[in-house]
């Protein structure tokens, strides 16, 4: 082969590899913009849950299966109401999926919840306990015969599961 043919193979194949590389950028850009836009609609038009001091706002959906996890908190549908009984709700702490409770391993007694119902109308919690539990700890979406908000999620190896509850102020 000559050297002009050489060089020249060398330069499509490099030229190929530049254009892949910024395709699978873009991908993932448009991906991401569109995952915030589509957070944004849901923020705006339902219910939303918030975590100020750990920059954690998450809307929040009717349901816990999968399909309502990967775009949102989901509400367990037998589970308290707003700022009535023990309000349960779930969601994924896993850059996999959605990570709106990525920081929520951080959450501390004390800091403050805020829950927003359709008309915003905001119920503020305060964060009485963080612990870990087995996935199978069903009792923690029990009435406790107080108001409260129960957060469930991952933790970060996903074996169990990390609940905190707020108390309502």
């Amino acid at each position: 082969m000559s050297k002009s043919k050489k060089q020249w193979g060398m330069f499509l194949s490099g030229l190929l590899a530049i254009l892949i590389g910024i395709s699978i950028l873009g991908f993932f850009g448009v991906r991401k913009c569109y995952r915030l836009y589509q957070k944004q609609i849901l923020l705006e038009n339902n219910p939303v849950v918030e975590i100020a001091d750990l920059n954690i706002k998450a809307p929040i959906l009717e349901g816990t299966d999968n399909e309502t996890l990967a775009k949102a908190a989901g509400h367990f549908k037998d589970s308290g109401d707003f700022g009535k009984g023990n309000y349960c709700i779930a969601g994924h702490s896993s850059t996999l999926y959605k990570e709106y409770f990525n920081n929520l391993k951080n959450v501390e007694i004390g800091m403050e919840i805020t829950l927003h119902d359709k008309q915003k109308q905001a119920y503020h919690y305060t964060v009485a306990e963080s612990k870990i539990v087995d996935p199978d700890a069903v009792w923690v979406l029990d009435d406790f015969g107080d108001d409260r908000i129960t957060i469930i999620t991952c933790t970060d190896d996903g074996t169990q599961r990390q609940v905190v509850v707020g108390l309502l102020d």
